[in-house]
């Protein structure tokens, strides 16, 4: 049994929030509030960045000296094929060689960190093909990525995102192709909001516990909009639970806050987003006491 009293030990993963949580702010002020609201690490949104190359480096050397550690990366283009969000480039070879460049960019600057990646939708709705390119294109990645001191983190989405973000809707899906691509430096990225309604995702995560690179959280209603994501805590996602399971097979990194909330009435994007920030420590370690 999970415990829930005060034997429980302190929230044991360092608390880490995604630039995408916070979107109306620029890079800058992300910088600020997260140093001061005491944000232990921080996931690089690529699309936040200027897109001069060197005034992007200045931006990224302002990291360390906010004393923010990168825990991941999100490039601008991370899906192996084309899909809604990240329509282009059309050529999955051009689709390499611009998250190559975004690996050169943001590397020197986030050692050790990962590099978030999606499927994008299966061509033509064929999976069997998909699949067979995804590994091919992971094993490439990894081969920048190693160059450069980073891995690879592969992202299964949400159901409602399939044949629009995603081929692969399961925690078993990701680890497969994982496995397949059969390189040190690439893993999985476990979004609770993803994946929690896979039924075997608990069981999955004792199946290759060193392949676990990221743990991203937030909660969940029925979307309204592909960016409807609820504060830890006011949804349904058994966020306690999956924190001990990861916690259970070994997972130590930061547990990253990742909200989405555009195109609908009650946007937490036109909230207070310090308190935003605030609210979801809390209920985070809440949610870890209570199990």
């Amino acid at each position: 049994m999970t415990p829930t009293d005060s034997t429980t030990p302190p929230f044991p993963f360092p608390y880490g929030v995604n630039q995408f949580t916070t979107m109306p702010w620029s890079f800058e002020e992300d910088l600020t509030h997260y140093a001061d609201l005491g944000v232990e690490a921080i996931e690089l949104c690529e699309t936040k960045l200027h897109d001069e190359p060197d005034r992007a480096r200045a931006q990224l050397a302002s990291v360390a000296e906010k004393g923010l550690p990168v825990s991941s990366v999100q490039p601008v283009v991370r899906t192996v094929f084309p899909s809604e969000t990240q329509p282009g480039p059309a050529d999955r070879r051009d689709r390499l060689d611009r998250f190559r460049r975004s690996v050169e960019l943001i590397a020197p600057f986030a050692p050790g960190a990962a590099f978030v990646t999606n499927t994008g939708p299966a061509p033509e709705g064929n999976l069997h093909e998909a699949i067979r390119q995804v590994v091919a294109h992971h094993r490439e990645l990894a081969d920048i990525a190693a160059g450069h001191g980073v891995r690879i983190a592969l992202e299964p989405l949400n159901p409602v995102l399939l044949n629009t973000e995603t081929a692969i809707w399961t925690y078993r899906q990701a680890l497969d192709i994982v496995q397949e691509a059969d390189r040190e430096n690439v893993g999985v990225c476990l979004d609770l909001w993803n994946l929690w309604q896979d039924p075997e995702l608990v069981p999955r995560l004792a199946d290759a516990p060193d392949r676990l690179f990221l743990l991203q959280a937030s909660d969940w209603r029925t979307p309204r909009s592909r960016m409807d994501r609820r504060s830890v805590g006011t949804g349904d996602i058994p966020v306690g639970r999956l924190l001990h399971a990861a916690h259970s097979v070994g997972y130590r990194g930061p547990c990253v806050l990742e909200i989405f909330s555009d195109h609908v009435p009650d946007s937490l994007y036109e909230a207070d987003l310090d308190e935003l920030l605030r609210t979801n420590r809390t209920a985070l370690e809440s949610a870890w006491r209570t199990g």
